[in-house]
């Protein structure tokens, strides 16, 4: 057996910080983050505590390179560091997320938003901020283009998971487009990100209400060739995107990594029998009891807390959950999905295990499975160490769609 088993092994026991630690490490693929920095900062880390305060020094160093690269006049350099800071901050920001200290958030979070802001800044005029109009405000939106020529361009759309950053949609698909000589445009929704922290809105399951102001806003730009639409849903915008899909017929192409039909089941697993049975038979009693009994361990409390923070729901814990559960895909909104998806479909996928095959058969010959496996290195959820395959594989599959080829 070899002797180095940190791939299959892991860089922590702890299963939590171990995957967000290969996220962060799988952003290098595209300038989101450096494999040195990376482990440097992993070397320091212990436990939550020893990894906020690791991740915030790294991020602070990285980000002073970028201000001394811009006051040089190397935007270039500068925004490469400020896109790497961005994402460190990030790695504060969904620890800290876990903690009851609302300040402590807003000022890691701003100083991840001013450090994406950054990068959009330092890329000559090829990224612009395009804001979405969105019911009675607007949604912060970018448009990342390979040039600032504003030549009209294929475009894909990408819809964030339930608590990812901006910054990291850059490598999970807005850098392999752009090299592609597309657009990409990266928004917050409501419940997401700036959504959540500056402006407190919540989660909706019907999220077409959400994507069809998006197209609206890029279709009347005349630097996106509005034939040419794409969408690329990340995690629970696995979920999201495809819902949105029943409704929103304009996307020529889609693309759910992974495919998530259930949100609600990632939340429900844990429970013990007697729990789901409580939910399932509409006892808010029993349920609210044994969740009173369960939360009584601090770190259970703290992470239910966190991922209950953009959900709007009653007051209690059997509220909350009513709620996810309206966050499913029916095989009556699957009936209406007229769009090709290709559905991403990691081993060892821990969220929403089965749920890609699951979405696969309920669309039908409108899917299009793509299995990513452990010998690939490419297992776990959204493949967080196979970014550039996932690339190749996802964009090759869409330029069939447009019929282009690149």
């Amino acid at each position: 057996m070899a002797s180095h088993t940190v791939f299959s092994k892991g860089f922590f026991r702890d299963k939590g910080m171990d995957y967000r630690a290969r996220v962060v490490l799988g952003r290098a693929a595209h300038g989101g983050s450096d494999v040195g920095e990376v482990l440097a900062t992993l070397d320091q880390i212990s436990d939550q505590e020893s990894w906020r305060t690791a991740w915030s020094a790294t991020a602070d160093r990285v980000r002073r390179l970028g201000d001394a690269f811009r006051e040089r006049g190397d935007e270039r350099s500068a925004g490469s560091a400020f896109l790497r800071a961005a994402n460190y901050w990030a790695c504060v920001v969904e620890s800290l997320s876990e903690l009851d200290d609302d300040a402590a958030i807003r000022l890691a979070f701003r100083a991840h938003r001013d450090c994406w802001d950054a990068f959009v800044d330092c890329a000559g005029g090829a990224h612009v901020r395009v804001g979405v109009p969105y019911e009675d405000q607007t949604l912060p939106g970018y448009l990342l283009r390979p040039d600032a020529s504003g030549t009209r361009r294929p475009t894909l759309v990408i819809t964030n998971g339930s608590d990812g950053a901006i910054s990291g949609l850059w490598s999970s698909a807005a850098a392999g487009a752009v090299a592609r000589g597309w657009n990409a445009f990266v928004y917050d929704g409501p419940g997401q990100q700036s959504m959540l922290f500056d402006r407190q809105t919540s989660f909706r399951p019907d999220w077409e209400a959400v994507l069809t102001p998006v197209i609206d806003t890029l279709v009347a730009r005349d630097d996106v060739d509005q034939d040419k639409l794409t969408g690329y849903g990340i995690s629970q915008g696995g979920y999201w995107l495809v819902r949105a899909l029943a409704a929103e017929h304009r996307l020529v192409a889609a693309v759910a990594d992974p495919g998530v039909v259930d949100v609600s089941t990632s939340w429900t697993a844990p429970l013990s029998s007697g729990m789901r049975k409580a939910l399932d038979k509409g006892d808010r009693a029993a349920f609210d009891r044994d969740m009173k009994l369960a939360t009584m361990l601090p770190s259970l409390r703290r992470t239910l807390a966190f991922r209950s923070r953009p959900y709007e729901a009653e007051a209690d814990w059997f509220g909350l959950y009513a709620e996810i559960r309206a966050y499913q895909l029916t095989d009556d909104l699957a009936a209406k999905v007229t769009t090709p998806v290709f559905v991403t479909d990691p081993e060892d996928e821990q969220f929403w295990p089965g749920q890609s095959r699951r979405l696969a058969t309920m669309l039908g010959d409108r899917a299009h499975v793509a299995a990513f496996t452990a010998e690939e290195g490419a297992n776990m959820h959204c493949q967080p160490l196979a970014r550039t395959l996932t690339d190749d594989r996802m964009f090759a599959w869409l330029n069939e769609q447009l019929g282009t080829v690149h």
